[in-house]
């Protein structure tokens, strides 16, 4: 029987643009992705990044606020006035979630020649009540409906922190299944499901590869963060899951083990992903203390000299 492997398959869906998958889970566990071509980066911005502005309708309470200082359109122009590739939006700060509001978004994207480079979901597949993980499945395959009526390349999500008088291995079990089921959707609508290393059973890298090695499927990848690693060797650590990149967000600080944090080398980061020839978006999200307004122009700026 003709089988196309894995990053074969990777590699002609990207080139395919937004069509339905070929199928569902591959028989191999994944493997790095096999590029062709040389590095080609380009440069989004995650809605993050805004998020003093951007209300939380996910947690209005927490939030505190009724009235953005910022909406959706007002953060995609701004990204426009960056001369940026693409923004990132995330699932946190829509408003509504209307076939209309979706399209509107889209069309407001088109008309500024910006692509929508991924959205992002905050869920937890460790949960071991097993409601609570049907509805965080649930909620996980909306948004990846959602983001393929944006016409998103890939959605990130969280594994999740392992609960109270529960195990890793247990958590971790349940997670891969969670993950395989998203996966499974998100084929059908041509979205990359991006598992982020992002504390609590991702906190390392071989945390994350331990997920992303049980994963069985097509359609799935890693998006790397690269502030999120507390280890001795952050820089080391990004190396290790850098292959299995699908999309990527680049923070302007890093914080090792035990110590304080300290300004990125984002050259360094860069070079990373060059290093395994990447191809695809590099999200910026601002997460440092001055405020996004005035110091995200100023990163982009920086990016663009070792990006483009």
């Amino acid at each position: 029987m003709n089988t196309v492997t894995r990053r074969r398959f990777l590699h002609s869906s990207l080139w395919a643009g937004t069509g339905l998958a070929l199928g569902t889970a591959s028989a191999a566990a994944i493997e790095p992705i096999r590029r062709s071509g040389p590095p080609h980066l380009r440069l989004s911005i995650a809605a993050y990044s805004f998020r003093q502005s951007l209300v939380d309708y996910q947690h209005k309470a927490k939030a505190g606020k009724t009235k953005p200082a910022m909406t959706l359109d007002d953060f995609i122009d701004l990204a426009a006035g960056l001369d940026l590739d693409a923004v990132e939006l995330t699932a946190y700060y829509f408003p509504q979630t209307t076939p209309d509001y979706l399209a509107h978004l889209k069309g407001r994207c088109t008309r500024l020649g910006l692509d929508i480079s991924g959205t992002a979901v905050g869920n937890n597949f460790c949960v071991a009540d097993a409601d609570k993980l049907r509805e965080q499945i649930d909620a996980v395959k909306r948004w990846i409906e959602h983001s393929a009526r944006l016409g998103a390349k890939t959605m990130r999500i969280f594994a999740g922190t392992v609960a109270k008088n529960d195990s890793e291995d247990k958590a971790r079990s349940r997670c891969i299944a969670a993950i395989q089921e998203a996966c499974d959707h998100a084929a059908k609508y041509g979205v990359y499901l991006a598992l982020e290393n992002h504390g609590g059973i991702t906190s390392t890298a071989e945390q994350v590869l331990a997920l992303v090695k049980a994963v069985k499927h097509d359609w799935f990848g890693v998006n790397l963060d690269t502030g999120n690693f507390r280890t001795d060797d952050p820089y080391g650590d990004l190396e290790k899951i850098a292959p299995y990149a699908v999309t990527v967000q680049i923070k302007t600080e890093i914080q090792r083990r035990g110590r304080k944090k300290e300004e990125a080398d984002l050259k360094r980061l860069i070079d990373i992903l060059r290093a395994v020839r990447y191809r695809g978006y590099v999200a910026l999200e601002y997460e440092a203390a001055e405020d996004a307004h005035t110091a995200v122009p100023r990163h982009i700026e920086a990016l663009k000299k070792w990006v483009r």
